[in-house]
């Protein structure tokens, strides 16, 4: 078999086939693990012994910002096989991550605002970690703007790639934003190298939620990358066969 199963992912047609396949499983689990994650998070989880009940925002805003950042990471990956093995199927997932990451970074600048208004008194701070995901929300708009000014698909595909690579040195400053300088914003409450510190009555459904959200992430990148795909290859045959077929 080899390095086949390699080459099938640069293949736009087998891609997008099997996409609606992985797209309607991720969506099921996803709904499956939010309802309980939620659920279990905002109605049953006890509250937080210094910040009560304002604290279930985490439910939300941690596993968005986990995201957040790991779809920047995707993006990065997509890049590099851009650039090594020049498959057309990376630059789809760059644009589609593109759009999915700015909107959960959106999602985890409002939501940590919300979190910060009963704990820190502001709904914004300069803060080292609120700053640098702003920031990561710039470079996530500037990768969506960049691709719409260029019109040649393979140019914006690489301008867009060096982008992605030369904003990665963000990520460990938004990681390590709180030990490296003194911030307001707390240290990570889950690490999955540590034990966590809150009881299990309350990770583990922000574990459940973590998951969850991760799953919408893919429903949401693949069903990105399947409107891509019909858009950038709506000439071949196949796309004609879909376009009937639905």
């Amino acid at each position: 078999m080899g390095w086949r199963w390699f080459h099938e992912w640069g293949s736009p047609k087998w891609f997008y086939d099997r996409a609606g396949r992985w797209q309607r499983v991720c969506g099921f689990l996803a709904l499956a693990l939010l309802l309980v994650g939620t659920l279990w998070g905002l109605g049953f989880a006890p509250a937080d012994y210094q910040q009560g009940n304002s604290y279930r925002i985490i439910y939300l805003h941690v596993p968005v910002a986990f995201l957040a950042q790991a779809l920047y990471v995707a993006m990065a990956v997509c890049a590099i096989v851009l650039f090594v093995w020049k498959m057309k199927l990376a630059d789809v997932g760059m644009q589609a991550l593109a759009v999915v990451g700015f909107g959960f970074t959106v999602l985890a600048l409002f939501s940590g605002s919300i979190w910060g208004k009963p704990t820190w008194g502001t709904y914004w701070v300069w803060d080292a970690r609120l700053t640098s995901m702003l920031i990561l929300g710039f470079l996530y708009l500037g990768l969506i703007g960049l691709r719409s000014a260029i019109k040649n698909p393979d140019l914006a595909g690489k301008a867009c790639a060096i982008l992605v690579l030369v904003g990665v040195v963000n990520l460990p400053i938004i990681k390590y934003s709180v030990e490296w300088w003194s911030a307001l914003h707390q240290p990570a409450s889950f690490k999955l190298t540590e034990k966590p510190a809150m009881p299990a009555s309350m990770w583990v459904p922000l574990l459940i939620n973590l998951l969850g959200y991760y799953l919408v992430a893919a429903y949401l990148v693949l069903a990105s990358m399947r409107t891509v795909i019909l858009d950038r290859e709506r000439g071949s045959a196949w796309v004609r066969e879909v376009i009937e077929r639905d």
